[in-house]
């Protein structure tokens, strides 16, 4: 309850902040879906939920990104979040965004993410990523 709670405290603050909301739908053999919103140039906290299975094995996920390098096109990124309820544990990803359209709001992701607890695994994604309000 506590790890949940400390999840919605730490949405609620970033919502606060002037910043860009993203979106995301990974495919992998846990397909998750991601709410973002971009703190400063380089911060991205995601807050993650599994789809496509029951609610009792949906797995929640907090994840504070980093990004290393971005342009108009790519974005490098790597972090460090938590993971609760379903493969538990500490999650850490390193990803790429890339925004190949002339409209820069609808891109496409790829990324690798090790969860280390009581089972680790290495979980790979791609997808897509959608930014609201691009400048």
């Amino acid at each position: 309850m506590k790890r949940i709670f400390f999840m919605f405290i730490f949405i609620g603050t970033a919502s606060l902040a002037q910043a860009q909301w993203t979106t995301a739908f990974h495919l992998s053999n846990r397909p998750f879906i991601g709410v973002n919103r971009q703190l400063g140039d380089n911060w991205l906290p995601e807050f993650r939920v599994d789809v496509d299975n029951s609610f009792e094995f949906t797995g929640l996920e907090l994840a504070v990104n980093y990004s290393f390098f971005q342009n108009e096109t790519v974005q490098l990124y790597g972090g460090l979040g938590g993971r609760v309820n379903y493969f538990s544990g500490l999650v850490i990803p390193a990803g790429l965004n890339i925004y190949p359209f002339e409209n820069k709001n609808f891109g496409f992701q790829m990324e690798i993410a090790g969860i280390i607890g009581e089972v680790s695994i290495l979980r790979g994604s791609t997808g897509i990523r959608y930014r609201f309000n691009k400048n």
